[in-house]
């Protein structure tokens, strides 16, 4: 993590460098000299991408925002007065994004890359991550990735081919997975892995919360919106955008269980789910559970609902042979049994942590690539909404290999796209 330089802040500020800076050479692959710019550019202007955006200004010194991508204008102007508000008396030298580098549309993220940007922070809906990551990548872009990494299989395999080609440029890529930078979570599975709680038996995930943004009725839909604005400005009800609710959201829960099974894959996994509260649009799940088959025996059970009135928790119960570890029952997480711990210490802002990671990784030319795990951990969640809209047991490899696309392959702004169906246990093929 990079300590701030009062004395250099100060100076960099006084004299109001920004200019200077951004005129400087962009930077190379082998690394950002101290006091040279980091150009920053968001795809993406939501709560989240708002969010990365000033975790970005505030991991280097020299970080600035000069480029920002979205498909609405307001979201644009609504980011950037909340960002300007968050930097408060840093936010002219921190923002510099002219009018000339907001870019609206579905190719707004072609013409933010192309802006001589030197860091690209990826935060739309996941259903545009892999076209997204691969073209950011092939410009020599290090990136932040939010997770999920992408909403079916062909996506998730166009990914590790870009993680490929990240690694061998010696690109940074750090994904959103932020429990991996939180330090007592870190410090948990160390434990776990040390053998605190002795062999793993069974692993169980809840991630029991509200919707995250309930489809609005159909009679709210403007006259004449296109069928893919209409999904895009509502992106969570749609499983070509969100990949659904195990994917999008308790795909965190699914990214734990990765990194206690040392993010090797399960052998199979069964799962259910289904639509409980009717909504009017959309083709997502309100709830699934599912039960992975590892290699060694060991289980692990991933449960999630979004359904309001509901009892409300997102926590991990780790059983071993010799003990057991919970995490998010409580301020702090706890091992029982042979071994006696509690983590102690200060955590972490884990969002904070992981752009810290990014630019010091930048600045000592020392690569991050967190590609492999993000798509272990994005197919995990995936395979079990496999599972659940199928009815069937499907194995990882399955998983892997399915040519399921729920994207479609060209996407026109004033187009027509019709989504399938809720999928129907029995009913629905596993393709």
């Amino acid at each position: 993590m990079i300590q701030p330089n009062e004395t250099s802040r100060r100076d960099f500020f006084r004299a109001g460098a920004t200019g200077a800076l951004l005129a400087g050479a962009p930077i190379l692959l082998k690394g950002a000299p101290a006091g040279q710019a980091i150009k920053v550019g968001l795809v993406g202007c939501g709560g989240r991408g708002t969010g990365a955006a000033n975790q970005a200004m505030n991991a280097d010194d020299f970080s600035i925002l000069t480029a920002v991508a979205d498909v609405s204008q307001d979201r644009i102007d609504a980011c950037l007065d909340t960002l300007r508000k968050q930097q408060g008396a840093k936010a002219d030298t921190k923002i510099s994004v002219e009018k000339t580098k907001q870019f609206v549309g579905l190719d707004a993220f072609e013409k933010l890359i192309a802006s001589d940007v030197d860091v690209v922070l990826l935060a739309t809906p996941p259903g545009f991550r892999p076209t997204h990551l691969r073209r950011a990548i092939e410009s020599n872009k290090n990136v932040f990735c939010e997770k999920p990494i992408a909403t079916d299989a062909p996506g998730v395999r166009h990914v590790l081919e870009t993680v490929k080609m990240a690694k061998a440029k010696n690109l940074n890529l750090v994904a959103g997975f932020c429990w991996r930078y939180a330090n007592h979570i870190v410090a948990t599975f160390d434990q776990i892995h040390n053998g605190a709680i002795g062999d793993l038996v069974a692993y169980y995930a809840t991630y029991y919360t509200n919707p995250v943004k309930p489809m609005p009725p159909a009679n709210t839909r403007p006259a004449g919106m296109s069928d893919i604005e209409w999904q895009v400005r509502n992106w969570y009800n749609f499983s070509w955008l969100c990949g659904d609710s195990i994917v999008e959201q308790a795909v965190h829960s699914a990214d734990k269980i990765a990194w206690a099974m040392k993010d090797q894959p399960p052998v199979s996994c069964v799962g259910v789910g289904g639509r409980q509260i009717p909504a009017e649009g959309g083709n997502i799940y309100d709830h699934f559970e599912v039960n992975y088959l590892y290699p060694n025996g060991t289980r692990a059970f991933l449960a999630n609902r979004q359904i309001e009135g509901c009892y409300n928790e997102n926590s991990d119960y780790i059983l071993g042979t010799e003990g057991a570890c919970t995490i998010g029952r409580g301020p702090s997480p706890r091992i029982t049994g042979k071994t006696k711990w509690t983590f102690e210490g200060q955590k972490y802002d884990m969002y904070q942590k992981e752009h810290d990671e990014l630019f010091a990784a930048i600045r000592k030319s020392q690569p991050i690539n967190d590609g492999n795990r993000m798509a272990t951990s994005t197919l995990l969640a995936m395979m079990g909404r496999m599972a659940a809209y199928t009815g069937q047991q499907i194995t990882w490899e399955q998983a892997l290999n399915s040519q399921e696309q729920l994207t479609p392959t060209s996407i026109d702004w004033n187009g027509s796209f019709k989504t399938p169906p809720t999928p129907l246990p029995g009913v629905t093929k596993f393709l």
